[in-house]
């Protein structure tokens, strides 16, 4: 399947205001990251709140552009084309946001809302009700409730609604950032199916952004693992789940109840007891492997040499020299039995 987006070396600095903030270089949210996303897959992104993951989101659609390296959509380099160009390219790109409340303006119906971008593009008022009614219908809200303004709903009931409104772009692609952690677990099961369904009727690309593991692996064909801004472990969703490898994420998934057992050994790999700070930014960590200062198994030698997303076979990239150097060896190990 073709590469529907793909990431290269990603950054998003923040600045605060005035000339001092960019001398001191800003604070850098995301950290040269690359991934691709397949054509009608679901990539699950998952990491502690803090991370970085809303921000590489937002820079992923050119909300909040990135600092550096290069966003492409269906081939299409986002970073360089014009304005008009790139309007046109994002409504192909839509996202639905954490929290309903704040997504919906309470003093407008959601008939109104939901037509808010129909009539930026100037589409026909019968076809505007047209399609309200049919995405209405779609997310199991009965259009006649299009007039009712959104403190008359539930909450599961206004997170259907914004899914409607993203798709009344026809998108291709959805982010969909934390798009049920502030709902009842009942209702959460709802919209997820909710989701499924779509992506199945729609043929849409998920980039799903949640710090639920279940969830993550319950959805997603490939998952990542984001700590301070970095991808630290990368896989397909089967290798990840049965063979985490990073300390990070091991640490990650023993924290979950129902994933200790996958995860056993990660207290021991990760230093979770007694885990020193996260480095600062002139700690010699932040010169090389970002955990190390949480890491058991971290050396000078991780203080030293940066370490970079490796295949470590299977299409599992793991960001740690330690088991860079684990899988050098095993190679080499195999190379030499092969020559004997």
């Amino acid at each position: 399947m073709a590469g529907l987006i793909e990431i290269r070396d990603m950054s998003k600095r923040h600045y605060q205001r005035g000339l001092l903030s960019r001398a001191q270089g800003g604070v850098l949210a995301v950290d040269r990251v690359s991934f691709s996303i397949e054509k009608g897959s679901v990539f699950g992104l998952v990491g502690e709140s803090g991370c970085g993951k809303t921000t590489l989101a937002r820079a992923l659609l050119f909300l909040d552009p990135p600092t550096s390296g290069e966003v492409l959509f269906d081939g299409t380099r986002l970073g360089g084309l014009s304005l008009r160009e790139l309007r046109e390219r994002r409504r192909r790109m839509q996202i639905v946001f954490q929290d309903p409340n704040s997504a919906l303006d309470p003093k407008m119906r959601v008939r109104d809302s939901m037509e808010e971008g129909l009539r930026n593009l100037r589409v026909p008022k019968l076809e505007r009700e047209r399609r309200v009614r049919k995405l209405l219908e779609l997310v199991g809200i009965p259009s006649e409730h299009a007039s009712g303004y959104p403190h008359e709903f539930s909450g599961g009931q206004k997170q259907r609604i914004v899914v409607a409104r993203a798709l009344t772009m026809d998108p291709e692609f959805l982010v969909l950032d934390e798009p049920v952690s502030n709902l009842d677990v009942s209702i959460q099961a709802q919209i997820v199916n909710l989701l499924l369904d779509l992506k199945q009727e729609l043929s849409l690309t998920y980039l799903f952004i949640s710090h639920d593991l279940h969830l993550v692996a319950f959805l997603s064909d490939g998952i990542g693992v984001m700590y301070q801004g970095r991808l630290v472990e990368l896989a397909p969703t089967g290798e990840i789940m049965a063979r985490p490898v990073h300390p990070y994420t091991l640490k990650l998934f023993a924290s979950v109840p129902g994933f200790a057992e996958g995860a056993s050994g990660a207290e021991g790999a990760s230093g979770a007891e007694g885990a020193g700070p996260a480095p600062g930014k002139d700690s010699p960590a932040a010169r090389g492997c970002p955990y190390f200062a949480s890491c058991a198994r971290g050396d000078l030698a991780c203080t030293r040499v940066e370490p970079r997303l490796i295949d470590i076979g299977g299409g599992h990239m793991v960001a740690c020299i330690k088991e860079i150097a684990s899988a050098d060896a095993d190679l080499a190990h195999s190379l030499e039995g092969g020559k004997r």
